[in-house]
């Protein structure tokens, strides 16, 4: 982001996706790969990255169902695939829900299901648009029905609970856990109040650079899903939390070469990673709840709950969100809604 020759974390990640996609494309049939080139202008490398464990599955199925193939991916064809029937994929619907492959376990839910069949249907459709398929059995077989599932998000007894703890945890420590405690207080308060008070992604979160907060105009600036640069504003708890951060704690930490723009760091003082936030988040919500598995981004479904029922403006939660559409934040939220409704039936009172 912005103008600078730097290398950001970004432009970085796109670099290692690209390299990583090409190392499982490695050991693809010759004919797959025209699919993932095909879609490179409408996809970015990550995505392409999770079409191609999807269609790995779906070859690794084919080797288990066929024995005639010998274990060889290069002996699935695009002949094989059109010689498949309907059946063949209801087949490997039900291979999702438990296999085993090279002695490990592997399990799908219905969304892990739902996102594999999508996947495999992409993959049909860009052969049969070429006329190099004529036959497409994906489209026969029903798409698994999707059931709703409970927001999972924090009360506001609980966001307060979770920041005391960030802030005073140490008070109950000693020795090297204090110590490294200490080190990274002002780093945790930060993340944690930048999570709760703007609902930015976990990934939008570690690609921070310290030149992408302004606290001229209170906001940062982020790259969304897709490679969309945005402006997220924030208020005077999150502005707080991160210039004691920025002034107090980051100035005295001597990076490692590469990593100097970063805004948060690890205690290796390289730029702090997407796991380590995780982490973090899972470390501290679990002492505050153990009924909620809380992650990331259940604190920006959090601040996402929070922010609606303040305005009830479901499009400016999808806005600040950034989501692409509006229907899936209002699905999102629905469950609010309910409460309302659930509400009206004790508004009124029929006898005094």
């Amino acid at each position: 982001m912005g103008t600078s020759n730097r290398q950001t974390y970004y432009q970085d990640k796109n670099v290692h996706n690209v390299n990583k996609l090409r190392e499982l494309l490695n050991s693809f049939p010759r004919f797959s790969k025209d699919f993932f080139r095909g879609i490179e202008q409408t996809a970015s490398a990550s995505t392409r990255i999770g079409y191609a464990y999807d269609i790995r599955t779906f070859f690794r199925f084919l080797l288990y169902a066929n024995p005639s193939l010998n274990q060889n991916m290069d002996n699935i064809t695009l002949e094989t695939l059109n010689s498949l029937e309907p059946v063949d994929i209801e087949e490997y619907l039900e291979y999702l829900k438990l296999y085993t492959y090279d002695g490990k376990d592997y399990k799908n839910d219905e969304r892990g299901i739902h996102r594999k069949l999508a996947s495999l249907r992409k993959f049909f459709l860009y052969y049969q648009k070429r006329e190099l398929l004529t036959n497409n059995p994906t489209t026969v077989v029903d798409m698994p029905k999707l059931h709703d599932r409970e927001i999972i998000r924090l009360n506001s007894g609980e966001v307060e609970e979770l920041l005391d703890l960030v802030e005073n945890a140490g008070n109950k420590l000693n020795g090297r856990k204090k110590t490294f405690y200490e080190q990274n207080k002002l780093r945790n308060i930060a993340i944690f109040t930048l999570f709760l008070g703007t609902g930015i992604r976990v990934s939008e979160c570690v690609g921070l650079d310290i030149e992408d907060i302004d606290f001229r105009d209170n906001r940062i600036r982020i790259m969304r899903k897709g490679g969309k640069e945005e402006y997220v504003y924030f208020g005077e708890e999150v502005r707080e939390a991160l210039k004691n951060y920025i002034d107090i704690s980051r100035e005295h930490i001597k990076p490692l070469p590469g990593h100097e723009h970063a805004l948060f760091y690890s205690i290796q003082k390289r730029r702090i990673s997407v796991q380590a936030v995780e982490n973090l988040v899972t470390e501290y919500a679990s002492q505050i709840t153990s009924f909620k598995h809380i992650t990331p981004h259940k604190l920006r479904s959090t601040y996402g709950t929070s922010l609606y029922r303040e305005t009830n403006d479901i499009y400016l939660v999808a806005d600040v969100l950034g989501h692409n559409d509006v229907n899936t934040t209002k699905k999102h939220y629905a469950a609010l809604d309910d409460d309302k409704k659930r509400s009206a039936a004790t508004a009124v009172t029929l006898r005094k």
